[in-house]
């Protein structure tokens, strides 16, 4: 019955997709989907259909303002690695990239794989002068598979809720089409050297931070080389202490320069976990910069104001910050999202930041933001998961580095940074100057506004917020006007009829008057019921 139903929402030019779609809805079927759907259950299906179905997994527990928090959770533990393709795959994908065979332009090639995930896998190679680099090469064929399953799950979206009845999972289609832009930019790895460089050229000026080297003229949509990375993983704590490292001193090392991606440049790693996290001759090196998060100015300006509102227990402006955050998708009861915001601020009543994660403050924030249905940008979704990522990384390798306190200390240097007080009193003479002309302008405006509403060309947008209770008297207090207007019209025109010889006549009343009569008394009487049952 299912596959008849999913079937039947499949145009005639997708039935080449129908085994894929029997093997999905098998796949829903046996997971007892119909029923309900836990987290677990959402993680163990994604599973079950394959590679595809793994890195949507991974890139949707990154979303947490798109599912519950627990789903979130739970989607973590997605398994990154994927069986490894056969050599001969890798081996074919690399000729046809180059239109050559690979032996002219490489030494050697090792054919076990150093890693192997939904989307590419990556192995150690040698150039023909000597450099050692790795090859990422793209899994063939992997784009029109993801596409194709995009397609049939929104497509399936229509008839069968994947996420069952909750209502804290949004639109499942508009997840997918947010899910499908990012996945399309880690399939192209042009772009992802564009990030590699882009990330090298924010961090020319930090000498203990850099990036892979990429090879750019080996580089293709479906291949990407890249210098060979020889280091320890920044979780492996023995190896950094038999390497003669500082661990504490690499932790804040690593706290400051996230900090710098977030702050100061608006562009930082979106996925820093251990794996992608090296150290090579004391330098942190970030690796696999295929997913990159961008923050405005107007976002990093949120977050500075929501982390400075905390500091201060201001919960006017921490709910200002969380406005600047989001884009409201329906009317905002602002007083309920005050108490809210101010329940949440009580949490930090007596504020530590050595003690804080600012992880978890983030998801309380987002919490608030899909209870009032405010949308969020991509990039500010990827900077709670980052954060809380490389929060719990800082935990691990050195727990008494605490990253709030970092970022409050970073954010009390660009306060401070290149402050003058030459440059001070030149912007508060500009700014004077400027205030001092429109101040002259006011009148003339005022002036302007007054003749527009005598000639009736202004208009009023007036919205009316708070509580639901004084808009509803509100209404209850309209609705008895007009119903004691329409009374009164009522009685004054039949008045005027029964004054006339209109017929027919009841008792010498012209029978028109007397209805008239009737109704004016019916809507007086329900008015009189209505003042006295509210009384």
């Amino acid at each position: 019955m299912l596959v008849r139903l999913f079937e039947g929402a499949l145009s005639k030019k997708d039935k080449g997709s129908t085994n894929r779609l029997r093997e999905m809805v098998e796949v829903l079927r046996e997971r007892d989907i119909v029923h309900g759907i836990t987290p677990e259950k959402l993680r163990l299906i994604l599973e079950d259909l394959g590679p595809t179905f793994v890195k949507l997994g991974q890139i949707m527990s990154m979303r947490p303002d798109f599912l519950p928090q627990e789903y979130c959770d739970e989607l973590m533990k997605l398994q990154t690695e994927a069986k490894p393709l056969p050599f001969s795959v890798i081996e074919k994908v690399i000729e046809q990239e180059y239109q050559q065979r690979w032996t002219r332009i490489f030494q050697s090639i090792d054919e076990e794989a150093l890693g192997s995930a939904s989307i590419a896998q990556v192995h150690r190679a040698v150039l023909q002068e000597g450099e050692k680099v790795v090859i990422k090469v793209q899994r063939p064929g992997v784009h029109d598979v993801m596409s194709k399953d995009i397609v049939l799950l929104k497509r399936a979206a229509g008839i069968l809720k994947i996420l069952g009845p909750t209502q804290d999972v949004v639109d499942f289609s508009m997840v997918l089409d947010e899910l499908w832009a990012i996945a399309k930019q880690e399939m192209d790895f042009v772009m992802e050297a564009n990030h590699i460089d882009e990330f090298r050229h924010a961090n020319l000026d930090v000498d203990f931070v850099t990036c892979p080297k990429v090879y750019r003229h080996l580089t293709t949509q479906h291949v990407l080389v890249m210098e060979y990375i020889e280091g320890i993983q920044i979780d492996d704590t023995a190896g950094l202490r038999a390497a003669g490292l500082d661990i504490r001193r690499l932790g804040e090392r690593l706290g400051e320069n996230y900090v710098k991606q977030i702050i100061d440049d608006g562009y930082f790693h979106a996925d820093p976990h251990p794996g992608n996290i090296w150290v090579r001759k004391g330098r942190i090196v970030w690796l696999d910069l295929g997913m990159m998060g961008r923050l405005s100015n107007k976002d990093r300006g949120a977050i500075r104001k929501a982390i400075f509102a905390l500091a201060q227990h201001d919960t006017f402006e921490m709910k200002s910050a969380v406005l600047s955050l989001g884009v409201p998708q329906e009317r905002i009861d602002h007083a309920r999202l005050y108490q809210d915001i101010d329940a949440l601020m009580v949490q930090y009543g007596d504020l530590d930041f050595r003690a804080l994660r600012m992880g978890v403050l983030s998801r309380q924030i987002m919490n608030v933001l899909r209870s009032h249905h405010i949308a969020m940008a991509p990039g500010i979704s990827m900077f709670c998961r980052g954060v809380m990522t490389i929060e719990g990384l800082m935990r691990l390798i050195c727990p008494d580095v605490s990253f709030v306190e970092i970022l409050a200390r970073s954010m009390e240097l660009n306060f401070t940074r290149g402050f003058t007080w030459r440059e001070e009193v030149a912007k508060a003479k500009r700014e004077g100057y400027i205030l001092l002309r429109k101040s002259l302008q006011l009148p003339e405006q005022i002036s302007d506004i007054l003749r527009m509403t005598l000639n009736g060309q202004t208009k009023v947008n007036l919205e009316l917020t708070g509580a639901d209770e004084p808009l509803t008297r509100l209404n209850k207090m309209i609705n008895k006007l007009i119903i004691a207007l329409l009374s009164a019209a009522l009685l004054l025109g039949s008045s005027t009829i029964c004054t006339t010889q209109m017929t027919p006549k009841i008792m010498e009343i012209p029978f028109l008057g007397v209805l008239g009569y009737l109704a004016a008394m019916l809507l007086a009487f329900r008015l009189l019921w209505s003042i006295l049952r509210g009384r």
